[in-house]
């Protein structure tokens, strides 16, 4: 007769079906393959150990000569331990045997690609932590059937994974935790095991591809506000910059992320900068605007004289410069005022015979006309030119509030990036 095999892999390894099977779980995070923001996914690749007792099984070691030995999985039972966040099937080679020992004791250990899903939080992208988390769980056993526990402590496991560790590419493992939630023991529920895994992003390379040269193109169009007002080179060089800029970010979209919880602070930076320097470029073809037909313009209003003659000219430190252009103003007004009308009176003349007082009477009135004439002139004159000196004021005020925002703008990002840079790297010397 042809002898049957048996096959003990259909039912769970217990005397009683009231005893539930004890599985013990350990792990080792060997590698992190990748994080894809725009699908929310993590990839990891992991060493997944699992320990279980066959009751009623044992041998002794002296007699059979080994403590151990290796079956095929397929003649024993294995728990149907799984990763609730995977999201794709596991391409990591196949195991096909486990360890017996002569207590009874299953070792079972296998590689896992894990492809799970995880929510991403961008919002301080490139220096930016992620905190992933991975569910074990049985997945047709209730906790009835089979319980699920920790063969090493988180900390065992964390100090074991930086060691075996080979990937170092853009995330590094910050920290690992474990813990198995409490529940109530309801019929039909599962045991669960939860491992999170906190990363963090190398921000380096973000740092010397983006922030670096968006700074640097920034700076340069802050000093182009050095060049003078009256020069076109000014707003050709501010062009230039946009054209530039805006090459930069497209050459560079791909480092950024695609999509997240939260927009990520660089965006809004490369944002701001793109408007600072639209901004700037508008106020330097409005400024030489000003500054070339001034003279055709009405006076200034006499609200924005005092917003920006006053109040913002005192904010930018040119108080002193706008009250002496208008004081010099005055003062040539008045000068010429007085001067043409220092005509001298009837009794102011010495005595003299009557025709030839006469005669110089009519001599002043024809003068008289004419120095009102010139007088009025004068008086145009020296009104546009305070009107034209208000309106070149008022643009060099401009310039200098947008200088000054410029450079507190710039100031405050860098000393921004700076910090948290350094914070990133603190963390990582304290882990």
């Amino acid at each position: 007769m042809k002898e049957e095999v048996i096959s003990y892999s259909e039912a769970r390894p217990v005397i009683s079906l009231k005893t539930p099977t004890n599985v013990s779980v350990d792990l080792t995070l060997y590698g992190i393959l990748g994080v894809n923001e725009k699908s929310q996914v993590l990839e990891t690749y992991l060493w997944v150990r699992t320990r279980w007792q066959i009751e009623g099984l044992s041998w002794d070691p002296d007699e059979c000569g080994t403590k151990k030995i290796s079956l095929p999985r397929e003649k024993i039972w294995v728990p149907d331990i799984v990763i609730n966040e995977f999201m794709d099937e596991n391409r990591a080679p196949d195991t096909y045997y486990v360890y017996v020992t002569s207590t009874g004791e299953v070792i079972d250990a296998r590689p896992i690609h894990v492809i799970s899903s995880c929510k991403l939080d961008i919002y301080t992208f490139p220096f930016d932590f992620q905190n992933c988390s991975y569910t074990f769980n049985s997945y047709k056993h209730s906790r009835d059937d089979v319980q699920l526990f920790f063969f090493r402590s988180a900390e065992q496991i964390f100090k074991q994974s930086l060691e075996a560790m080979t990937t170092k590419g853009e995330w590094e493992l910050i920290d690992l935790l474990a813990e198995k939630p409490i529940q109530l023991f309801l019929e039909g529920g599962w045991d669960n095991l939860i491992v999170y895994i906190v990363l963090r992003r190398r921000a380096t390379l973000y740092v010397v591809n983006l922030l670096i040269p968006s700074s640097l193109l920034l700076s340069l169009d802050l000093f182009s506000f050095l060049l003078p007002l009256q020069s076109v080179d000014r707003a050709s060089f501010k062009m230039t910059l946009i054209l530039g800029y805006t090459v930069f970010l497209l050459l560079m979209n791909d480092l950024l992320p695609v999509t997240g919880n939260n927009l990520p602070l660089i965006n809004v930076f490369f944002s701001l900068c793109m408007a600072l320097m639209v901004a700037s470029l508008l106020e330097t073809v409005i400024i030489t605007n000003i500054l070339c037909g001034s003279r055709d313009f009405p006076p200034l209003p006499k609200w924005l004289r005092i917003l920006v003659l006053e109040y913002l000219a005192q904010l930018a430190c040119m108080k002193k410069s706008c009250e002496e252009n208008c004081d010099a103003n005055k003062s040539e007004s008045t000068f010429y005022k007085n001067t043409m009308t220092d005509i001298p009176k009837k009794g102011q003349v010495s005595a003299s015979p009557v025709s030839v007082w006469e005669q110089c009477l009519e001599e002043m009135k024809k003068m008289s006309k004419d120095v009102l004439a010139i007088r009025h002139q004068v008086e145009e004159h020296f009104s546009n030119d305070n009107s034209t000196n208000e309106w070149i004021m008022f643009g060099q005020v401009i310039d200098r509030v947008l200088f000054i925002l410029y450079t507190l703008f710039i100031v405050v990002s860098l000393t921004t990036i700076m910090v948290l840079w350094l914070h990133s790297y603190s963390l990582d010397k304290k882990s």
